[in-house]
């Protein structure tokens, strides 16, 4: 009963709905408001500056952005295609709004509702020499195209002896906790594919990241998993380089530097660990290292590596759940190649091994909470 009413009294806050000063004299529910609220995660976000050398810059917010790098493909390459259910009319989140008008319906189309065939579609006409960008819906729903991502397109190169191949094939989905998404739109299922050699995974942390990774994704030569952070859709705005460019997909990215502790992580959760950097700071007097992973597979050890050498200490935080997930990958390397340098055992704060709950989401989540209590177990070690 008391988590119950935490959570619920959480939802209420973030909601707008309650606040602290109308509890009146009910203490208890007062205790109730204020433990939910320091548990709810807030998003703070953090606009970064494009390189000057990228040329002009548009106010962008991330789905904007998505849909500027699908604009500049379409233009650029008469193969490319874009399909999925209700792209045609701008997809629920509207990342290909205007293309289809822009374009035209031959080459900006809508799907049966049927993600395996989405997917076996998009390997066929990769195959045959076109530019397929195909969306899934929510990343949720990816499961039923599993067997044709892993089976197929992770393959289809190593089983022809690289005479044929379905590299140019990029498969988008919104993953990710967004407030009220529940066990089927929330699941971050990024670690599934960092399991099948042959792929690239791909996750942005803002519209800057989004536009240049998902533009490189577009152009690589082998299929990508572009992984979309749903609640930086709208949230995350920044003055994004209104023409071409690319960004690596091979390489992670140091966000903040530190002295103290190393810090890993990519999407959403990037914004979570800028606003812990600043708490060990200020509280703690601790200097952090935060570093965006970027890409999932293959992923940048070197970066993350040197870092621990400096640091000594490591913490990495994702939404999916500690079982499995990519964090544990991580620490394995870091654990076999710092071993030495190592002042701590490594922190993982992840969600938790169960299904992605409702009303319990606050608790759910590897908020700054969590994460700045996991940087104290660290230096206090």
């Amino acid at each position: 009963k008391k988590w119950a009413n935490m959570a619920l009294s959480g939802l209420l806050v973030r909601s707008g709905r309650f606040s602290l000063s109308k509890c009146g004299q009910n203490a208890s529910l007062a205790a109730y408001l204020t433990q939910a609220k320091r548990m709810a995660s807030a998003l703070t976000y953090v606009p970064e500056t494009a390189p000057s050398d990228f040329g002009e810059t548009a106010k962008m917010n991330l789905f904007q952005s998505i849909n500027s790098a699908m604009d500049i493909a379409l233009a650029n390459d008469p193969t490319a295609v874009i399909f999925g259910e209700d792209v045609a009319f701008g997809g629920v989140f509207r990342c290909t709004i205007g293309l289809a008008d822009k374009y035209g319906r031959d080459r900006v189309f809508n799907t049966p509702l049927c993600e395996q065939g989405i997917a076996g579609f998009g390997i066929g006409m990769a195959v045959m020499g076109a530019t397929a960008i195909a969306e899934i819906q929510f990343a949720d729903y990816i499961y039923p195209a599993f067997d044709q991502i892993v089976n197929e397109a992770a393959k289809y190169r190593y089983r022809s002896g690289n005479l044929f191949d379905c590299g140019k094939l990029t498969i988008r989905a919104p993953c990710g906790a967004v407030g009220h998404g529940a066990l089927y739109h929330s699941q971050s299922p990024e670690a599934f594919f960092a399991h099948v050699p042959g792929i690239k995974v791909v996750i942005p942390r803002g519209p800057i990241q989004a536009k240049g990774l998902l533009l490189a994704c577009i152009k690589d030569d082998n299929p990508c998993i572009f992984l979309e952070p749903k609640i930086l859709y709208r949230a995350a705005v920044e003055q994004v380089p209104a023409g071409d460019y690319t960004l690596p997909l091979t390489s992670a990215e140091v966000v903040v530097e530190g002295a103290d502790v190393t810090l890993v992580a990519w999407g959403t959760q990037v914004q979570v660990l800028r606003d812990v950097c600043n708490m060990a700071q200020e509280k703690l007097g601790v200097s952090c290292e935060l570093i965006d992973l970027r890409t999932i597979m293959p992923w940048d050890s070197d970066t993350v590596i040197k870092s621990v050498t400096k640091t000594g200490r490591l913490l990495v935080a994702h939404e999916a759940p500690l079982t499995g997930g990519f964090a544990a990958e991580i620490a394995s390397t870091v654990q076999n190649e710092c071993f030495l340098n190592l002042e701590a055992p490594v922190e993982r704060v992840c969600g938790y091994d169960t299904p992605f709950p409702h009303i319990f989401e606050p608790f759910y989540m590897p908020d700054k909470w969590r994460c700045f209590e996991a940087v104290k177990k660290l230096i206090n070690y």
